[in-house]
Parts: structure tokens; C-alpha cells; sequence
């Protein structure tokens, strides 16, 4: 009984995330322009071709802080894919370095800062809100959830990561 409640919930998983991949998503990703933490530019651009996991966040976030350990482990067992994880952090209190915040929890992904408005161009509401984008720069899959047992995660991943 065991094992078909477990195939059943990852047959849901499947359907549900390919419902959402083909009704809500699969649109082009809006290219943005912002800078880092030292004041380098970085856009979506830059990462051309490549699958990027686009992790909008804020430093104040625990549930932000809950999914990032999870992020970075995909991003990890699907490296040899040129897989990226690029942050945006919005919505931040006055004086707070977001960069400083990844690398002292041990991440060396980047993170864009004051991305109040790219924010709002993707129509983002909350924190985390995250975009799995193919390397045709199609927006494949978005999570709204800090869930890291969500199985989605990793199936967006896989999506993402096929070559064109």
C-alpha cells in the first residue's frame, strides 16, 4: 500500500509539474540589467545558452534561507550541464549586503542587488520566488515554495538542463 501511495504522489508530481510547465510558464525570460554587491553589471544575457535557475530573494527571508541549501545541491549534481543559479535580491532593508549573506552561508552563486523592479517585471510577490529558464532562455518552471522535498525542483532541473 505503501509503494502505490508513493507512485501516486510522484505520477501527481509529474502531471502537476508539466501542467505547469506547459500553461503557466514557457514563455520567454524578460532580460534584465542590474548590478552586484561591488558594482559589477550582470544581466540575463551573460548567461546566453546556458540553464539558469533565477532564485529571487531577500537577506530578511528564513524561507529563502530554508530553499537556497537545496538550489545549490541541484545546481551541484547537474554542474557538468552548465547549470547557473542567479539571485536577485529585492525588497532589502537599508545597508545590507546580500552578497556577504551568500558567502557567509558557504554559496559562491551570484546575486544581483536592488532588484526591486526586475521584481516586478517578472511579477514577482514574494520571497522565494524562483525561475527555471532552458537554454533557449524559456521560462520552464516558477516555485513560489521553499519546499525542498517538493520533487518539482528537480524535475525543472532536469527540463531545463536538455540540450536544444
Amino acid at each position: 500500500m505503501k509503494t502505490a501511495l508513493s507512485v501516486f504522489i510522484i505520477l501527481s508530481s509529474l502531471f502537476t509539474f508539466n501542467a505547469q510547465a506547459n500553461n503557466d510558464t514557457n514563455e520567454k525570460a524578460q532580460d534584465w540589467a542590474l548590478k552586484t554587491q561591488t558594482g559589477k553589471s550582470i544581466s540575463l544575457a551573460d548567461y546566453q545558452g546556458k540553464p539558469v535557475i533565477l532564485h529571487f530573494w531577500a537577506t530578511w527571508c528564513p524561507y529563502c534561507k530554508k530553499l537556497q541549501p537545496k538550489l545549490v545541491e541541484l545546481k551541484e549534481k547537474y554542474k557538468s550541464t552548465g547549470i547557473e543559479i542567479v539571485a536577485i535580491s529585492f525588497n532589502e532593508d537599508e545597508g545590507v549586503n546580500p552578497q556577504d549573506s551568500i558567502t557567509q552561508r558557504g554559496y559562491e552563486f551570484i546575486t544581483a542587488v536592488e532588484g526591486d523592479k526586475v521584481a516586478q517585471q517578472y511579477g514577482v510577490k514574494g520571497t522565494p520566488t524562483t525561475f527555471f529558464i532552458n537554454r533557449s532562455g524559456k521560462i520552464i518552471f516558477k516555485s513560489s515554495s521553499s519546499n525542498i522535498a517538493d520533487p518539482r525542483l528537480e524535475l525543472a532541473v532536469k527540463e531545463i538542463i536538455k540540450e536544444k
